[in-house]
C-alpha cells in the first residue's frame, strides 16, 4: 500500500512539473502568448506567460487610455492581435462590441434585448465573456443568444439556446461562458426546467463555424431547489495524453469525453454534511496537468482531484488528492500557479496552498471589498481585483506579500485579461488599457 502511495505522489509531482511547460505554450495551437482569447486566458486558467506586465498604476498613472463603456457588464475581454472584444448593456440592449488596441471602437453588433440586473449592483445579461480565435469572435448573453461575427462585424450564424435547448429557469441569470476548443463551442446548461420530475440539464457541443449542434449530452442529478442553478462554467482538460470537458453544478463536478459527450467519471463532496438546497455554485474549477481543483460554494469545501477514475469517484481515494474542508471560494474561480493553489474569498482573503498536499501557506486578507473577478497570474505576480476598483498584486510564492494596491475607482467584477504587455480591465464604466507598452492597432 506504502508502495502504492509513494508512487501516486511521485505521478502527481510529476504532473505538476508538466505544468509550467504546457501553460508556457506546448498548446500553441490555440493561440500565441500575446493573445488572450477567452475568459481566463489561452489555457483557461488564468495564467499569462508574458514579462514585464505592469505592476503599478492608478486612475491617472500607467494608463495607455480608457474607454466609456455604453453600460456595465462583467464579462472579460477577449484580445486578439490588435482588437478587443467585450459584451455590454447598453440600456435594454445586450452588445458586442470590437475596440482597437489604440482604443478606438471598431464596430459593434446588438445581441438583442431583454437586459435584466441581478441581486441590484450584483451584474446583468452581460456577464458571460466572448471568445474569438483571431478570425470569428462568439458571443454568448443571458436572453439566449449565442452568436458568431468574423472579426471585421459581419455575422456569421445566431441562434438562441433557449429556444433550442429550453427555457432559462435560473434565478439570477444565465451567466454561464462556453469554453472555446480546437474550433468547438461547449456549453453547460445546468439551469433547472421548473419541473421537479425531471430536472432536466444538458452538456452541448456545437461547432464554431455552423453552429449546428455536434452532440447534445443529458446531465442527470439529484440536485433540487437552488442547487439546480449553476452558474459557473465549462472548464477543458489536457495534459498531453488525455483531453475532456468539466462541467460543475448541482452537486457534481461532471468529467464528459470530448467526441460525444458521455459521462466519464463524476464527484460529489462538494455538499456540507447537511444537504443545504441553496448551495448554487457560482466559482468554476481550474484544470492544470495532474490536478482539477473543484470549488463550492457558501464556505463550503475545495476539492484535488486528479484526472483519472471512472463512474462516482466521490468517495475514491485514488482521485481525491486533497480536501480542504472550508473556504471555498463563492464566486472567483480557484488559480493554479507554479506548484500552488489561490484561493481568493469574497471577502478578499487570499488563501495560499501547496498543489500537490492542499497544505495551507497562509491566509491572509487583501482589499476588505467584495472580489467577483478571478485571479490573474503573470511574471511571478498573482492579481486580484476588487469591486471597489482596487486591485492588489501579490508576490508569488509561499510567502504572503503584497507589491501594490492599485485604485481605478471604478466597479469591477469582470477578471482582467493579458496581452502585448498591457493588463485589459472592463469596470463597470470603462475600458481600460493599463500600461504603455505598443500594440499592434488597426
Amino acid at each position: 500500500m506504502r508502495s502504492l502511495v509513494a508512487t501516486r505522489q511521485l505521478q502527481f509531482a510529476a504532473s505538476i512539473l508538466l505544468v509550467g511547460v504546457l501553460q508556457a505554450g506546448l498548446l500553441t495551437g490555440v493561440a500565441s502568448a500575446d493573445n488572450w482569447p477567452q475568459w481566463r486566458g489561452v489555457h483557461n486558467d488564468g495564467i499569462s506567460p508574458e514579462k514585464g506586465v505592469p505592476v503599478k498604476w492608478s486612475a491617472t498613472d500607467n494608463i495607455a487610455w480608457k474607454l466609456p463603456m455604453p453600460g456595465p457588464a462583467g464579462s472579460t475581454p477577449a484580445v486578439w492581435g490588435g482588437q478587443i472584444f467585450v459584451t455590454t448593456a447598453n440600456g435594454d440592449n445586450l452588445e458586442l462590441l470590437a475596440i482597437s488596441t489604440a482604443g478606438k471602437e471598431l464596430w459593434r453588433a446588438q445581441l438583442g434585448g431583454g437586459n435584466k440586473t441581478a441581486r441590484g449592483d450584483e451584474g446583468n445579461m452581460a456577464s458571460a465573456s466572448p471568445s474569438t480565435d483571431g478570425k470569428h469572435v462568439w458571443a454568448f448573453v443571458g436572453n439566449g443568444t449565442l452568436a458568431c461575427f468574423t472579426v471585421d462585424g459581419v455575422e456569421v450564424w445566431r441562434i438562441n439556446v433557449q429556444d433550442k435547448y429550453g427555457k432559462f429557469d435560473i434565478q439570477f441569470g444565465m451567466s454561464s461562458t462556453p469554453v472555446l476548443d480546437q474550433g468547438r463551442l461547449y456549453l453547460q446548461l445546468i439551469h433547472g426546467d421548473g419541473n421537479p420530475k425531471t430536472r432536466e440539464a444538458f452538456t452541448v457541443c456545437l461547432d464554431g463555424a455552423t453552429g449546428n449542434e455536434v452532440w447534445k449530452q443529458p446531465r442527470p442529478s439529484p440536485a433540487h431547489s437552488e442547487n439546480e442553478h449553476s452558474y459557473a462554467s465549462p472548464v477543458m482538460y489536457r495534459d498531453g495524453t488525455r483531453a475532456f470537458l468539466l462541467t460543475h453544478g448541482a452537486d457534481y463536478i461532471v468529467a464528459h469525453d470530448l467526441a460525444d459527450g458521455h459521462e466519464l467519471w463524476r464527484s460529489g463532496g462538494i455538499q456540507h454534511k447537511s444537504y443545504n438546497s441553496a448551495l448554487r455554485l457560482v466559482s468554476s474549477p481550474v484544470a492544470v496537468p495532474g490536478l482539477i481543483v473543484v470549488p463550492s460554494a457558501k464556505n463550503g469545501p475545495v476539492l484535488g482531484l486528479a484526472p483519472t477514475g471512472s463512474g462516482d469517484v466521490t468517495d475514491s481515494k485514488e482521485v481525491r488528492l486533497w480536501t480542504r474542508d472550508s473556504n471555498t471560494p463563492d464566486v472567483s474561480s480557484p488559480l493554479v500557479y507554479e506548484g500552488l493553489v489561490y484561493l481568493c474569498r469574497e471577502n478578499g482573503n487570499l488563501i495560499c496552498l501547496d498543489a500537490k498536499t492542499g497544505k495551507e501557506h497562509y491566509e491572509k486578507p487583501t482589499t476588505r471589498d467584495r472580489h467577483r473577478a478571478s485571479p490573474m497570474a503573470a511574471d511571478g505576480k498573482i492579481y486580484l481585483c476588487a469591486r471597489n476598483g482596487n486591485v492588489t498584486v501579490v508576490k508569488a510564492g509561499p510567502e504572503f506579500e503584497v507589491l501594490s494596491v492599485n485604485k481605478l475607482e471604478e466597479t469591477i467584477s469582470a477578471s482582467p485579461a493579458v496581452s502585448n504587455g498591457r493588463i485589459y480591465i472592463r469596470t463597470f464604466e470603462s475600458l481600460w488599457a493599463i500600461g504603455t507598452s505598443s500594440t499592434a492597432s488597426r
